[in-house]
């Protein structure tokens, strides 16, 4: 069970969730594409001089798998939600990281994209309330819709 619907409130419904963007894994994908190029090239390489590259490319694909797996865990224990009464974020597996905010406390939601943001489909969300604000939620998924369902409760 997730984390926002063990603390939903009675009578309170979940109206959006999203979660961080793909893009999170945007190293790995090119270091193993790195390490792909490197196999290949191995290919190509006199026999006598196999091992370099060879050792190169089992290198660049252990790079790929350790930086993959922050990014997974990242993507995996991130939780973003919008209820008809809050706001609630979390992120973390072991040391849990919390923050939520009454739909009547929110006065604006900025949201902050990249062109490159703007093409994929994610930026940094920042909602400020009466008495202090939730800080920035970097590359959030389709980070518009999300504050859509902010600003419409």
């Amino acid at each position: 069970m997730s984390y926002v619907k063990r603390v939903l409130e009675p009578g309170e419904t979940v109206t959006h969730v999203t979660r961080t963007h793909w893009r999170v894994y945007l190293p790995a994908i090119l270091l193993a594409i790195l390490a792909g190029a490197a196999f290949v090239a191995a290919s190509y390489v006199a026999a006598d001089f196999v091992a370099v590259p060879q050792i190169a490319a089992a290198i660049l694909l252990a790079l790929a798998v350790v930086s993959w797996l922050p990014a997974f865990l990242r993507r995996w224990t991130t939780e973003l939600a919008v209820t008809n009464r809050r706001v609630v974020f979390k992120s973390g597996l072991f040391r849990r990281h919390t923050m939520e905010m009454n739909m009547s406390k929110v006065e604006s939601v900025d949201v902050d994209q990249s062109v490159i943001g703007r093409i994929l489909g994610f930026g940094t969300v920042t909602i400020r309330g009466t008495g202090g604000g939730i800080e920035p939620m970097r590359n959030i998924a389709d980070p518009i819709a999300f504050r859509n369902h902010v600003t419409a409760a």
